[in-house]
């Protein structure tokens, strides 16, 4: 008993240290474990007008955007705000050398002007139940109650239309349903989601604004760019969901949230709700270590490389800038993040961190006569041991050859090739025509053959380089065999030979096809080998990945029992799911004599203007404005023009175009990105450092305004000045 005091006051003495804006916290738990604490950090009001499963709340809202980012919902008729980098992809879809909103920027000034994103799926949250007892009963009722089918997305897919169909919740092509597990599969949650599809690219300014500072600047505080841009969500004339027609007209939304021009201030209360991705809160220090050494190695040492060659390609012509531009910036992003993460994981001792707070739980564990959590502990550290050849391998098949080499992803001939082989001339057509189709698909005004023969060059060699020769994927075989191990010869061959060197080659191959010349393509038999080692990868470690899903189960239930023991809030890893976040706007210091502010102005702009580099020119008519102090309404109260703020939420990657609430639930800015400092924030959590950068929204309107004379779009929204 006194063992277990110790431990209590151990862990209060903790709590006092820790800081109350860690979490991404479920919304249907607000109520009751953190309506209070926000409301004694500064919440104005009530959370049930933040979410309240019965009632339309700011919840209603916020957008699931493209499946990858945030948006919210900023007028009556379904104008939507996120990231420029989230729009990025659309707004370079639309680009060309004749158009180039990328360079340019983009307003429609009618709703004739707005532009169709085909893909493009903007998702509403309905509604968020907690199914943990019904899972946990089909799980029992399973032919294979002590399988893997708790975590898999097929069994889980199905117990969700069960449980709708018991609980009479209408499903269709936009409203569906997503059951996903939640610490460690412990609980479970089903998501009822609405999807609109026809979703209009309204708003963007120049990405010498949107995406100012670039890669220099990526992850970094303090910030100087415009990272949003504007859609608009459209329906059928009856306010449903539709495919995209001409006759579709805007949404009227049933929630948007007011706009607040007052500005922000040091220690304001601020909340953030949108949908993060991926953080691993419950890593112990072993899954740290692998995490370094391997998914963060691979990141940093290859896409170092693929990056280099692109953006050599893209400064030489226009086209090929365009072309690249989205694939050279989805590249960069986690670039740079695992280089800081690693940096930073070593600089604030995190593993030591992890050793104490995995000590601590078994400690717990013994207190309480519980040996579960030590045998999860020693299991964990015991798998990751034993995998560890295999992730390595698995993640440098992955950056290298799987995201790395493009003539990866040429179409499957398999079909054609049993339809020639069975000499059957209906199926030979239908798969020929298909083919075809892929094709098309394949050679994509984004595609550059030439491009991807230098890349493609350069990462295959490098594989070889960080793969010993009797693990590599068989096409070495090949490779050594057919090109005395030139991996340029092998590239070339492919490039020069392949039905899918050219889309005149596919066409004209597919006017005769032969089943031998498919079996011998280069490039087929590349694509197929790189599939096949990278599930020979999964393969190798499917025994120790299924015990570790188990281990850690256990060891996430032990979290959250000596959490519960001490009183202590929980909240489950991110996992793409909508989550609310809060903290206060604070400056921080991330070095000893070094303070950065909480807010950045355009003066800064001006200050790192640098014509000569691409990432930091500045629009002459942005200098216009800025030397004549044309700020407008948008103006800080001493005649300064805001652009960026830090707070101090919890954010990762997907809470990219979330929105950033004052304590009244308005909107005072847009989350874009973490600091450098905070980039550690994935697996823990420092509230001295980490911040989210927030593009402030005064500068959203003023560059609407006062940039690009969109100020119709301004007459659509609520603004509190």
């Amino acid at each position: 008993m006194m063992k277990h005091k110790l431990l209590l006051s151990l862990f209060a003495t903790l709590s006092l240290t820790a800081h109350a804006d860690e979490g991404m916290w479920m919304l249907t738990d607000l109520k009751q474990q953190n309506a209070a604490v926000m409301q004694d950090l500064g919440l104005d009001i009530s959370i049930d007008q933040v979410y309240c499963p019965d009632n339309i709340s700011l919840k209603d809202a916020v957008v699931h955007f493209g499946g990858g980012c945030t948006g919210e919902v900023i007028s009556p008729e379904g104008l939507v705000l996120t990231n420029h980098h989230c729009g990025y992809g659309y707004i370079q879809q639309h680009s060309s050398v004749e158009h180039d909103y990328l360079t340019d920027g983009f307003w429609a000034m009618t709703r004739e002007q707005e532009l169709p994103c085909e893909g493009l799926n903007v998702t509403f949250i309905d509604r968020i139940l907690d199914v943990t007892e019904y899972v946990q009963k089909q799980l029992k009722k399973s032919k294979d109650p002590d399988g893997t089918n708790y975590l898999s997305p097929s069994f889980l897919a199905k117990v969700a239309e069960k449980f709708a169909k018991k609980e009479r919740i209408r499903t269709n092509e936009f409203t569906t349903l997503e059951l996903k597990p939640f610490y460690g599969a412990n609980k479970y949650y089903l998501f009822v989601k609405t999807s609109y599809k026809d979703v209009r690219m309204v708003g963007a300014p120049p990405s010498s604004i949107g995406k100012f500072g670039a890669d220099t600047d990526n992850w970094m505080w303090p910030r100087h760019c415009g990272d949003f841009s504007i859609f608009r969500i459209y329906a059928s004339k009856d306010g449903k969901p539709a495919n995209y027609s001409a006759e579709n007209v805007p949404l009227k939304v049933k929630k948007h949230i007011a706009i607040n021009l007052k500005g922000v201030k040091e220690g304001d209360f601020t909340f953030v709700m949108g949908f993060p991705g991926r953080n691993w809160r419950y890593m112990n220090s072993d899954e740290v270590e692998e995490r370094m050494q391997t998914t963060n190695f691979m990141r940093d040492t290859i896409r170092g490389v693929r990056l280099r060659v692109l953006g050599e390609e893209m400064a030489k012509d226009a086209r090929t800038r365009i072309q690249y531009a989205a694939k050279y910036a989805s590249s960069a992003n986690y670039w740079k993040n695992a280089i800081g993460m690693n940096e930073g994981l070593v600089r604030l001792k995190v593993l030591d961190r992890k050793k104490r707070e995995q000590e601590q739980l078994l400690a717990f564990g013994d207190s309480i006569g519980n040996d579960n959590y030590r045998k999860a502990y020693e299991s964990i550290k015991q798998i990751v041991a034993q995998r560890h050849d295999a992730v390595y391998h698995q993640q440098a098949i992955y950056e290298a050859l799987m995201l790395g080499t493009e003539f990866f992803k040429v179409p499957d001939t398999d079909a054609l090739r049993v339809a020639l082989e069975g000499q059957k001339q209906k199926d030979i057509d239908e798969a020929a025509a298909a083919l075809k189709e892929a094709g098309q698909k394949f050679f994509n005004k984004d595609y550059n053959p030439e491009v991807d023969r230098k890349v493609s060059k350069q990462l295959i060699a490098l594989y070889a380089r960080l793969i010993p020769a009797d693990q590599r994927i068989d096409i070495f075989q090949t490779i050594e065999k057919d090109f005395q191990g030139n991996t340029d010869a092998f590239v070339d061959a492919c490039f020069n030979q392949s039905i899918f060197r050219s889309p005149e080659a596919l066409d004209e191959f597919l006017k005769q096809p032969d089943a031998q010349q498919l079996e011998n393509d280069l490039m087929v038999k590349y694509a197929a080998s790189v599939r096949n080692g990278y599930q020979a990868t999964s393969d190798a470690m499917q025994e120790e990945t299924n015990a570790y899903n188990a281990a850690h189960k256990t060891w996430v239930e032990g979290v959250l029992q000596m959490k519960k023991a001490n009183g202590q809030p929980i909240y489950p890893d991110a996992n793409s799911t909508l989550r609310l976040t809060y903290g206060k706007i604070g400056s921080y210091e991330p070095a000893d004599g070094k303070e950065y502010l909480y807010y950045t102005t355009l003066k800064g702009v001006m200050e790192k203007e640098d014509p000569n580099n691409p990432e930091f020119v500045v629009p002459a008519k942005l200098k216009e404005l800025y030397e004549k102090k044309d700020f407008g309404p948008y103006a800080m109260p001493d005649g300064r023009m805001p652009v960026c703020f830090a707070t101090a939420t919890d954010n990762t990657g997907g809470n990219s175009g979330s929105p950033v609430f004052n304590a009244k639930g308005e909107l005072i800015g847009t989350g874009f990105d973490r600091n450098y400092e905070g980039l550690t924030g994935d697996i823990a959590y420092n509230p001295q450092l980490q911040r989210a950068a927030c593009v402030d929204i005064r500068y959203t309107l003023f560059i609407i305004d006062k940039f690009a004379g969109a100020s119709h779009l301004l007459k659509e929204m609520t603004i509190i000045r």
